[in-house]
């Protein structure tokens, strides 16, 4: 069976129901805290949502900086599949893992809502179960969730192909180019504003359709 860890900081929120897709999916969830410097041989890390040491200083700036992340920096340079989930993706572009920044939202108001998402790269370790332009519908919570970066940077990630998610009906959150998503040059390391783990059983969400992240991890690990 694979392990995926699901980190914990003062002030994350949403490990446990990160947890509880990673097990929907099929794999061992492995807690980790903020403060090991073991993985604990675990297949792939998940990041998960909150307000990581209160968002002080900056959303996810502190965390960044946390014992675990080292070993997180460490092993995603190895090729480890990372998956950020929104303070997790501000805590993956602090860490350097992803380009640009997660700034407060347009408006300054902080946003809850249900949104449909563009699957723009199905070619990552977290993506494979899905299609190019499959529409997911997804929620988004966030207060500092507009991603921004240089036109330069933008231009890259765009030829690249490294946008993975981007908002159908436009960003509420003012995001650039209407980014919900990307991903580093590897495929490994995958950052999203939406809470896919909020939406693995149309049960207990919008819908299920966040649960593909989590099984497309499991085809990655087994290949």
């Amino acid at each position: 069976m694979s392990r995926v860890g699901v980190i914990t900081f003062p002030g994350t929120l949403d490990d446990v129901d990160a947890a509880r897709a990673v097990r929907r999916s099929g794999a061992e969830a492995v807690p980790l805290w903020h403060g090991d410097h073991d993985l604990r041989g675990v297949d792939a890390v998940v990041v998960p949502g909150g307000f990581s040491y209160g968002d002080y200083l900056r959303a996810g700036a502190i965390a960044s900086l946390a014992p675990i992340m080292r070993e997180v920096v460490d092993a995603a340079g190895r090729g480890l599949p990372v998956l950020g989930i929104c303070n997790g993706f501000q805590i993956l572009c602090e860490a350097h893992l992803l380009p640009g920044a997660l700034v407060a939202n347009a408006g300054l108001h902080f946003l809850c809502r249900d949104l449909i998402l563009t699957v723009e790269n199905a070619q990552t370790a977290w993506t494979r179960d899905y299609a190019a332009g499959d529409q997911l519908l997804i929620p988004l919570k966030s207060q500092e969730g507009r991603y921004v970066a240089d036109a330069a940077t933008l231009d890259e990630i765009e030829g690249e192909g490294r946008v993975v998610f981007r908002y159908r009906d436009g960003a509420p959150n003012g995001s650039s180019r209407d980014i919900a998503g990307i991903t580093n040059a590897a495929g490994n390391v995958v950052g999203l504003m939406p809470h896919p783990e909020h939406a693995t059983s149309a049960l207990t969400g919008p819908s299920s359709d966040g649960l593909g992240l989590f099984t497309s991890l499991l085809a990655q690990v087994a290949a």
